[in-house]
């Protein structure tokens, strides 16, 4: 049995240690909005926050979660950050099919909580590997700006 902190509670699954972290949180703990994409870590749509860090959990054994804050889409709502991402988001109207865009917000909040001001290179570095078939990167980096704006980051 493992157990992990996930979304500020604890949840014990019994699963080899070797489990990739996104089949745990998607199979196992049923909080479907972290989604499933190449595999590979190379399109970001898994992407969760690890003690904070933005990490690809499809490649992210669940042993290496233990002891550690897992954050999800689902709980990152409950934080001022990511609600006014997610409002940010909506504002600019920012999903087309929407499946990337949990992993896009994910990253998007641990880039503001690390650098509440970044520049056009700065939010260009950090979503770069978090990619979006429909192309909305405009207006990714758009509701990226609105939001550090609206938490007291310059633009």
């Amino acid at each position: 049995m493992i157990s992990l902190n996930i979304n500020g509670k604890l949840a014990t699954v019994d699963v080899d240690p070797g489990t990739p972290l996104l089949w745990v949180i998607r199979d196992h703990l049923q909080l479907t909005g972290t989604k499933y994409g190449c595999g590979i870590a190379q399109c970001g749509a898994c992407t969760v926050h690890l003690d904070g860090r933005a990490i690809r959990s499809c490649v992210t054994p669940v042993s290496s979660a233990i002891g550690k804050q897992i954050t999800t889409i689902e709980g990152l709502a409950e934080t001022t950050l990511g609600k006014t991402v997610q409002t940010a988001w909506q504002d600019v109207d920012v999903p087309q099919c929407g499946y990337c865009q949990s992993g896009q917000i994910m990253s998007a909040t641990a880039l503001l909580k690390e650098n509440p001001h970044p520049n056009e290179a700065q939010i260009t570095a950090a979503m770069d590997g978090n990619l979006c078939r429909c192309g909305t990167y405009n207006r990714i980096r758009s509701a990226i700006e609105k939001a550090s704006a609206q938490l007291g980051g310059a633009k």
